[in-house]
């Protein structure tokens, strides 16, 4: 007897998912104000037996 019985499954449902998608949208883009990648040098070594023709 908690649920009401006014709103149609479908559409909470709708509702819920459209809030959690609204949630995750939210944290992708706090992401990308607020967390700065910083710039680093990679180095790989190529064995030298890759670098000859075959």
């Amino acid at each position: 007897m908690g649920s009401s019985p006014d709103v149609p499954t479908l559409l909470r449902f709708l509702f819920v998912i459209a809030v959690i998608a609204g949630l995750v949208l939210a944290g992708m883009l706090a992401l990308v104000a607020f967390v700065k990648p910083e710039q680093r040098e990679m180095v790989e070594i190529v064995p030298p037996a890759k670098l000859q023709p075959k």
